[in-house]
């Protein structure tokens, strides 16, 4: 099967004429939306969000293992300190802790509203984004040309409502949500001046090109972003983009008559240098798009799980530049008024090197497509068979169980 990701490929000239056709554009909005007789009736007042978190998550980080008697060796440099110290996790029961840049996850395990699942991976072996990123986003063994979440939908398109079953918030249209059932598509009005998360993402894919990688770097710079920023990586500042994006779909997905499955990502997870700078503004967009998702559903809340993904973990060691390398298994979350939390989803498998995957990453001990399998059945109550048809040669992977309220 053809290689296929997640973004086009595109080359030198292609990436010029597109950043003209952008400038173009100006504040142009899109909203794409299809009329073919739409709905959820299948779930009913039951919404599900997926939060793509693409480059990678370091699970370690996000949810650490801080009662893990290796965890603070291997993590030497970029390990945080324990509930109670300065800077110290929000603990979550004694062994676990979130990073201080996600209370508003904290607020919701204090509800009994976030289920952190740590120690997971997809059906894959593989330490390549656009691989697994297919791979996680398809739902096959193989890559596919249409991805799980789409493939879901069938069973709840019914007519007589005026939007579609599904929606996806942002520019790019996700594989997750590719397929043959056709999907809303909403973005944030565009000011003239493209915002930062795009001309980071340009500095990043440039970087190495010796022709036009130092003018795009001088030309950051002389729009004022720091140049420590554009030589470590870290993220150029996108105040309020993700939780712009996340309390829109809040508020359609709100709508008696609205869709009920969403999707969105938000990127900047790849931390191969400087983690602990790159990681806390990343973690905290995602807390403050939780918290904008929350309030926009309002009541429709306590009907919604969120699940938040991403291709792999990170290696469970720092590296010699204060940050992470690709690595297998790392932690999800399910968030939500539907979602039965106030607890660690975690067969903790150690970090004792014999523990380790490949003496280097966190082993799996849990399939993410059992977390989507479970929420499909028992959260959008779908068939057995439309499961199946979601997630295709998968029948040795059971549902999880035990995820959602009674």
């Amino acid at each position: 099967m053809s290689r296929s990701s997640h973004l086009p490929r595109i080359g030198r000239r292609g990436l010029l004429l597109g950043l003209t056709a952008l400038a173009a554009a100006g504040g142009s909005r899109l909203a794409v939306a299809d009329t073919r007789a739409p709905a959820a009736a299948g779930a009913g007042d039951r919404r599900l969000v997926v939060i793509l978190l693409r480059g990678a998550m370091d699970g370690m980080h996000a949810l650490v293992p801080y009662a893990d008697p290796n965890y603070a060796t291997l993590r030497g440099g970029i390990a945080l300190p324990a509930p109670g110290q300065e800077g110290g996790v929000l603990d979550l029961g004694g062994r676990f802790g979130l990073h201080p840049a996600l209370p508003t996850f904290h607020r919701l395990y204090g509800e009994g509203g976030l289920l952190p699942i740590h120690a997971i991976a997809g059906a894959y072996r593989t330490r390549s984004h656009f691989d697994a990123q297919d791979l996680m986003e398809g739902g096959g063994l193989e890559r596919l040309d249409s991805g799980w979440l789409n493939r879901a939908l069938a069973p709840l398109e019914a007519p007589g409502r005026a939007s579609r079953a599904g929606l996806v918030l942002g520019l790019d249209l996700p594989l997750l949500m590719r397929g043959p059932e056709r999907v809303g598509m909403w973005t944030p009005p565009r000011t003239a001046r493209p915002e930062p998360d795009l001309y980071a993402r340009i500095a990043e894919m440039l970087h190495d090109d010796p022709v036009i990688g130092p003018n795009v770097i001088d030309g950051l710079q002389g729009r004022g972003y720091a140049a420590e920023a554009l030589a470590t990586g870290a993220p150029l500042q996108m105040e309020g983009g993700f939780m712009r994006l996340a309390a829109a779909g809040g508020r359609m997905l709100a709508q008696a008559n609205g869709p009920r499955v969403a999707a969105l990502e938000i990127g900047g997870w790849d931390t191969h240098n400087a983690q602990t700078e790159r990681m806390t503004p990343v973690l905290t967009q995602l807390d403050r798009g939780m918290a904008a998702l929350r309030a926009q559903l309002g009541e429709a809340w306590a009907q919604t799980a969120v699940l938040c993904i991403t291709e792999f973990g990170r290696t469970a060691a720092v590296n010699g530049n204060g940050g992470t390398d690709h690595g297998t298994g790392g932690a999800a979350f399910l968030a939500g008024g539907a979602v039965a939390g106030g607890r660690v989803l975690a067969d903790w498998p150690g970090l004792t090197r014999d523990a380790l995957f490949e003496n280097r990453d966190l082993r799996p001990t849990r399939d993410l497509r059992a977390i989507a399998k479970g929420l499909l059945r028992d959260h959008l109550r779908l068939h057995p068979d439309a499961v199946a048809a979601a997630f295709p040669d998968s029948g040795a992977v059971a549902p999880e169980t035990g995820l959602l309220r009674a």
